[in-house]
């Protein structure tokens, strides 16, 4: 069977994370939300998603295809309920279509004429860019589960010091020496090729992916998730880091969303409690306004690309667009475009020539090319978000 995993109404939520991917190559948990459903699939996934997203992330249909909403994160009853679909089948959470059966010929789906199955079971749904973080304990839990099954973890160095260890799983090049791994209150996943430095504290949940590092001294509270060849310092707690994203330094991170090609600079802070305990709205781009949360923790969402200098401060519930560029002293507004170059003083436009060759360095440093085809995205990006830039 053919499985290709759709964007669905949540694309827009996820902004300015979807800018940049499709809903499917969120990660939360330890794995990306197209890996889970790999995974459980034992098999390849294609992807619909925007137009200018489609050449990176292609669709590839056959005569029979299986839909599947990728706002919806799998399980194992879930996955026996898509398999087993059949022509004119869809099963439905609520009034949410989480997968259906369809063939190539088919031009129109109309969901009156399908056969509606129920799925009753718990499911995670990530619809809003703060589900990323306030759900990753659960995520992380379930991840860990699956890729650890009937599996045996590398051997736990002596010099670590270690509470739950039986909640604790190492993959083959990790290098730990001389930290604290506490496990009692959630998993502890340690990837391949990772490094925990000297004096690093972590407190479960954890994902550490592959190729990810912890700076001395670092302090990480879960629920917290650092993507594949991220390096994080200083104080972080519940943050998931997507991937190639550094917050090397001293300074707090706490309830937060960082995306791909992002820097923090030394002594970096976020806010993620407002003074008077009320609830945290962020900028949502689908209603071009700030919308309630229902969270009282909540801190900073950075898309991809962007940056900040040193001693950046930011306010609670602050949305950070791609390739922006923060810095002076100061709290910078709670909502900073894509391609905007400033800080509390204001902002200008960050033109693309100017953004596109930092993105070459910072490819290059990892022996990376930054494509035509990744310049193409962001050229979109910039022409999408014009309207929010000031100048």
């Amino acid at each position: 069977m053919n499985y290709i995993l759709f964007d669905g109404p949540s694309r827009n939520n996820l902004l300015p994370f979807t800018f940049t991917r499709p809903v499917a190559d969120i990660r939360v948990g330890i794995l990306t939300i197209r890996e889970k459903w790999e995974v459980y699939l034992k098999t390849t996934t294609t992807t619909v998603t925007e137009d200018y997203l489609s050449d990176k992330y292609p669709m590839v249909e056959m005569d029979e295809n299986i839909m599947i909403n990728a706002a919806f994160l799998p399980n194992l009853e879930l996955v026996e309920m898509v398999r087993e679909l059949q022509e004119n089948q869809a099963i439905f959470k609520d009034e949410d279509i989480i997968a259906f059966y369809t063939k190539e010929a088919q031009e129109d789906i109309d969901f009156s004429r399908f056969e509606a199955l129920e799925f009753n079971e718990d499911i995670i749904k990530i619809e809003h860019i703060c589900d990323i973080f306030s759900k990753n304990d659960e995520a992380i839990q379930e991840d860990f589960n699956l890729l650890t099954k009937d599996r045996i973890s590398q051997p736990i160095p002596s010099s670590n010091q270690v509470i739950g260890a039986e909640h604790i799983f190492i993959e083959e090049g990790a290098v730990l020496e001389f930290a604290t791994l506490n496990a009692s209150t959630g998993p502890i996943y340690i990837g391949k090729n990772t490094e925990i430095l000297e004096g690093t504290l972590i407190r479960g949940p954890l994902a550490l992916c592959e190729g990810a590092g912890t700076k001395m001294g670092a302090k990480i509270y879960g629920a917290t998730t650092i993507g594949p060849y991220c390096k994080v310092g200083g104080e972080v707690k519940n943050v998931v880091f997507f991937a190639n994203s550094n917050k090397g330094h001293e300074g707090y991170l706490g309830n937060s969303v960082i995306g791909e090609w992002c820097n923090l600079g030394a002594d970096t802070n976020s806010s993620n409690l407002k003074n008077n305990y009320a609830e945290v709205r962020l900028w949502n781009y689908d209603t071009g306004n700030f919308a309630k949360t229902g969270l009282q923790f909540c801190g900073l969402m950075m898309g991809d690309h962007s940056k900040c200098g040193i001693n950046t401060m930011f306010n609670t519930g602050t949305v950070v667009g791609v390739s922006a560029n923060i810095f002076g002293s100061g709290f910078p507004r709670n909502f900073i475009p894509s391609f905007s170059w400033g800080g509390s003083s204001g902002f200008t436009t960050y033109q693309t020539k100017r953004a596109f060759e930092v993105a070459e360095r910072v490819f290059s440093r990892r022996g990376l090319e930054f494509t035509a085809q990744e310049q193409h995205i962001l050229e979109q990006v910039f022409e999408l978000t014009k309207s929010y830039r000031r100048s």
